[in-house]
């Protein structure tokens, strides 16, 4: 760290949450309600708090941070509430209904559903202008482009006040000259329009999934362009020597100006750094294998890190549109704290993906609201304390819970209150396995081999309980839970992917030659870049990946390869990764049948420092760190047990408290079940086991 702090801002749906580390290894946690309308107001409550805390400034904190990180769901908001910029398409003639057409395809899951409705366009089609031009898989030019035709729709576009355009024409990423000169034109009639160009973008063979990745970068494009402006504005003004990074859905840091031009990597900007904080705080302990869950007020994120590697996605369909750029594999459900139970027409219970937000919030905030939460059930089940939520700042109403539950639930169930808000517990559980056994058992990883780290403000009260029904016998809970991911923010690198499409076989001293200059090429602009990002070159690192497969075959596996020179003595290597690769995902491999390469990939690093983690110290006994009883409920007829509070903050290293018990943190509770138990480590986490 080059001077005294770091700080890591992480923007829910909920809460907005606050990791300050300092050089010594201190880190300090806080949490503020969002302001969805204005993401700097959260951000001034969150810095005011701290402040207190530390007895500084906001203006002198700021001015002593090497790192300022935000994580942000702005562009996952505008794509789920469909909010984003007027967006218009120029295509080649004859493609306006590649979005549409789908590849003729529906969604996995959906595909023989009749029922099931189209998506939204975030193109409508009178906005899609196709143009004269045309060029063949060889790279060749069949039809020049008609410029008149780009003027027109150029005019077109001013007249329906259109704010954002993406180009993307058929083979592209072969002759990009049409696309670019398409662009100098809009620039030329449209000089403040946001403009995404799909091969400068996506330079991938996929026409649909290059097209559909522009027109969502370009929907979101002005959006993410406003709220980072707003971002690096405000942090400018307190005094920040540098500039603002913001996290991106590849798992790490970009700066404010290559987010807002590559705005489709926000897109899931605040869960990805979750892969890595939980590897971060198993590190220790010799944990590689590692299943983070995020529960949030709005969310629960799922994220599986298999011998120290997370899942990266390219090409997806994610929220129902095509995503070519790689993105951390990240399972979302509509379950968080804020998840309203309500009764279905069947007369059974349900929980989510409904949810009450931070405005109203949960019946017991006060707000407003009236709608029973799993807040709201966790607070009748007696897990939370309605005067510590935040460390006290915040309280809430037990009755206004209690009188939801029983008017919204139990009451129309014919059921007492307490049986209702476990009903909610459990089926809000039972959604949350399901997501888990979606990125475990059914992408054939047994989940028991895996460590469940829990994230989150509302995840550490449900943990127990998951890993009860996964068979997990082993969890960690850090003390910094409840803002994980902005602590994964705060320990991550920079980060850029680079991408190029390179069609040939691979055979012969001038394919060889082909894709060592493609790499070469684009290693080039990525480490301009990062140097001009201040970092040295014993700060960059290069992964490479190759998108590979046999000759006839339609679909590519992606390789993960060395940095060496690629000629006859070392070709091997890479066919017998791509054999390897081939085996472990179709159970067989073609090892006389001819390889082509498809795409190339490198991503590079800029590696930031990171800081210690801190080290506890042994504490008074345990007994001493009892703060009250009070009555919980672990049953399903509801029938309550006098249960021992823990002050989380009283406990040393070394502190074991077993279950049932609750322990209370400043920023989240940790809910003990019966026949588990908790033993606080020196790096500040709770392993919790169960009894076997």
């Amino acid at each position: 760290m080059r001077t005294k702090y770091r700080l890591g801002v992480d923007a829910g749906g909920t809460f907005t949450d606050f990791v300050l580390a300092d050089r010594d290894g201190t880190v300090h946690l806080f949490k503020a309600l969002s302001t969805p309308n204005d993401p700097t107001e959260a951000i001034s409550n969150g810095l005011q708090l701290i402040s207190e805390a530390v007895g500084l400034t906001a203006r002198e904190i700021i001015s002593q941070c090497d790192l300022c990180i935000n994580g942000t769901t702005v562009g996952l908001n505008a794509l789920i509430q469909h909010k984003g910029a007027k967006v218009g398409l120029i295509c080649t003639r004859g493609h306006e209904d590649s979005i549409e057409i789908r590849l003729g395809h529906k969604e996995d899951g959906y595909r023989y559903d009749a029922t099931y409705p189209p998506a939204r366009m975030l193109v409508p089609r009178y906005l899609r202008r196709g143009v004269s031009e045309r060029v063949v898989s060889d790279g060749s030019v069949m039809t020049p482009l008609n410029e008149q035709d780009v003027r027109d729709a150029c005019e077109m576009f001013i007249a329906e006040g259109v704010e954002t355009v993406a180009i993307s024409f058929v083979w592209s990423v072969l002759h990009q000259e049409h696309e670019r000169r398409a662009a100098e034109i809009v620039r030329e009639m449209m000089p403040d329009v946001f403009l995404t160009v799909g091969s400068e973008l996506y330079p991938q063979i996929r026409e649909y999934t290059r097209t559909s990745t522009a027109i969502t970068n370009a929907y979101l494009g002005p959006t993410l362009k406003k709220y980072v402006s707003g971002i690096d504005d405000y942090f400018r003004d307190l005094g920040a020597r540098y500039p603002v990074r913001y996290f991106q859905s590849n798992g790490g840091l970009a700066i404010g100006q290559a987010m807002s031009d590559r705005s489709v990597y926000a897109i899931n900007s605040g869960p990805a750094s979750a892969p890595q904080a939980g590897l971060y705080v198993c590190s220790p302990f010799g944990h590689d294998d590692v299943i983070t869950v995020d529960m949030g007020g709005t969310s629960f994120d799922i994220t599986l890190t298999s011998g120290g590697n997370t899942n990266i996605n390219k090409d997806i369909d994610f929220l129902r549109y095509r995503i070519g750029v790689p993105m951390i594999q990240v399972e979302t459900l509509g379950a968080g704290g804020g998840s309203i139970g309500w009764i279905d027409d069947l007369g059974l219970l349900q929980v989510g993906p409904q949810s009450a937000g931070s405005a109203p919030g949960p019946a017991c905030y006060g707000n407003g609201g009236d709608q029973p939460t799993v807040t709201d059930a966790n607070l009748v089940l007696g897990y939370v304390n309605p005067d510590a939520l935040l460390g006290g700042r915040m309280k809430l109403d037990r009755e206004k819970s209690y009188a939801a539950v029983k008017e919204k639930i139990a009451d129309p169930l014919g059921i007492t209150v307490e049986r209702a808000a476990h009903g909610m517990f459990t089926i809000v559980n039972n959604n949350m396995v399901n997501g888990i056994r979606r990125v475990s058992v059914e992408r054939g990883y047994d989940p028991r081999d895996f460590v469940l780290v829990a994230a989150g403000g509302a995840g550490s009260a449900h943990i127990t309980a998951l890993a009860r029904e996964m068979g997990i016998n082993r969890v960690l809970v850090p003390k910094l839970a409840s803002g994980l991911c902005a602590f994964g923010q705060i320990i991550s690198d920079v980060k850029y992917n680079y991408m190029a499409t390179c069609p040939l076989r691979l055979e012969g001293d001038a394919a060889y030659a082909q894709i060592n200059d493609t790499y070469a090429e684009i290693e080039e602009t990525g480490v301009k870049h990062l140097l001009a990002d201040g970092f040295e070159n014993d700060r960059i690192m290069i992964r490479r990946r190759i998108d590979m497969r046999y000759v006839g075959q339609v679909h590519e596996c992606s390789v993960d390869i060395e940095n060496f020179i690629i000629d006859a003595g070392s070709v091997d290597q890479l066919r017998d990764a791509f054999h390897a690769k081939h085996e472990q995902l179709y159970t067989y491999s073609e090892r006389n049948t001819p390889i082509e390469v498809v795409n190339l990939e490198s991503t590079l690093y800029g590696k930031v420092d990171r800081p210690d983690l801190p080290t506890l110290t042994a504490g008074a006994d345990v007994t001493d760190a009892i703060k009250s009883h009070r009555p919980m409920i672990f049953s399903p007829d509801g029938t309550a047990i006098d249960g021992p509070v823990y002050d989380g903050s009283k406990l040393g290293a070394g502190a074991v408290v077993a279950g049932p018990a609750v322990i209370e943190e400043t920023t989240t509770t940790i809910v003990i079940e019966p026949d588990w138990q908790a033993s606080l480590h020196e790096s500040g986490s709770y392993i919790l086991t169960r009894n076997v």
